[in-house]
C-alpha cells in the first residue's frame, strides 16, 4: 500500500493561491528571486528550513499549517502542540480565565480551533436557557452549531437572519485563512440550517450604528449585544494560538441592566 504526500512545493504554491498572491508577489516580499521560488514550488530546488520558516511567514500560515509545511519540506515541526490538560499551558489557560470572570456580568466565552467550547464565564449561562436539544449541550460543545441549530439557540434570536449571515462569513474567512477540513465540513453543514429569512423583516441598518448587534429574546425582553475576539498575541504553541476569546458587551442600557440584576440574582443564590 502507497501513500502520497504532498510536496513542500506544492503548499507553498497552494497558500499563495489562497492568498491571492502571484509568484512575483511572494518573491518580492521574501526578497528572493522568482526564479527561485518557481524552482522550489516545482520541486527542481530544496527548500532550507530557514526557507520554509521564512516564506510560512510571508504567507501568514497558521503555527499548524507551518508544521505541515516542515514535514512535507522533511523537517521536524518547529511548533509544540500541547492537550490544553498541559502544565506547561497552565498560565495561559489561568490567563483565559481571569479574562472570562472579569468580563462578568456580561459573557464571554473561549473556543478552539473548531469552535469547540473550551470555558465560559458565569453570566453565558442564563442566555442558553430553552434549548430543545440537551445534546448540543453535550460536551464537545460547538458554539457555532448551538447557535443557530433550530433545536439550540436560533430560535430566541431575534435578527437570525442577520446573526448566521455573520457567522457563516466569519466562517468562510476562517476556512479560507486555514483550509481546515472540519471547519469545511462545519460550514457546510450549518449552511443546511433555516435561514431565518422566511417571514423575517429586512435588516434595517441604524443611521448611527456603528455594528450589527446579536438581539436575542431573554423571557419578554430583547437583549442586545456586540462582541469582540481576543487571541494570544505571540504563541509559540499550536493549541494556544488556536484558542479564541469571545467577549458580549451590552448594545444598550436596558441589556446592561438586565446582565447586572442576573449576576445579583446568582451571588444570591450562591451565598
Amino acid at each position: 500500500m502507497t501513500t502520497t504526500q504532498t510536496s513542500a512545493g506544492t503548499l507553498i504554491r497552494e497558500w499563495r493561491t489562497r492568498r491571492r498572491m502571484s509568484q512575483l508577489d511572494l518573491a518580492m516580499e521574501a526578497e528572493i528571486s522568482q526564479r527561485h521560488l518557481s524552482f522550489v514550488e516545482s520541486g527542481r530546488a530544496a527548500p532550507s528550513r530557514e526557507m520554509v520558516l521564512h516564506l510560512a511567514e510571508q504567507l501568514s500560515m497558521p503555527l499548524r499549517q507551518r508544521n505541515q509545511l516542515l514535514l512535507a519540506a522533511g523537517f521536524a515541526p518547529s511548533f509544540g502542540e500541547r492537550p490544553l490538560t498541559d502544565t506547561v499551558l497552565a498560565p495561559a489557560l489561568a490567563a483565559v480565565e481571569t479574562v472570562l470572570k472579569g468580563h462578568e456580568p456580561f459573557p464571554s466565552l473561549a473556543v478552539d480551533r473548531h469552535w469547540n467550547l473550551v470555558s465560559a464565564n458565569a453570566a453565558l449561562g442564563p442566555l442558553l436557557e430553552g434549548v430543545a436539544d440537551p445534546a448540543l449541550l453535550q460536551p464537545p460543545v460547538n458554539v457555532l452549531r448551538l447557535s443557530l441549530h433550530p433545536n439550540g439557540v436560533a430560535p430566541r434570536i431575534v435578527n437570525l437572519a442577520e446573526w448566521r449571515a455573520h457567522l457563516l462569513e466569519r466562517l468562510k474567512h476562517q476556512n479560507d485563512a486555514a483550509g481546515d477540513p472540519v471547519l469545511v465540513e462545519l460550514e457546510r453543514e450549518l449552511r443546511t440550517y433555516p435561514s431565518g429569512l422566511k417571514g423575517a423583516r429586512p435588516v434595517t441598518v441604524e443611521p448611527n450604528g456603528i455594528v450589527h448587534p446579536l438581539r436575542l429574546a431573554h423571557g419578554d425582553q430583547v437583549l442586545s449585544f456586540i462582541s469582540t475576539i481576543t487571541v494570544f498575541g505571540t504563541p509559540l504553541d499550536v493549541t494556544l494560538s488556536e484558542l479564541a476569546i469571545e467577549s458580549f458587551f451590552p448594545a444598550d442600557e436596558e441589556t446592561r441592566a438586565v446582565l447586572v440584576r442576573l449576576a445579583k440574582e446568582r451571588a444570591k443564590a450562591s451565598s
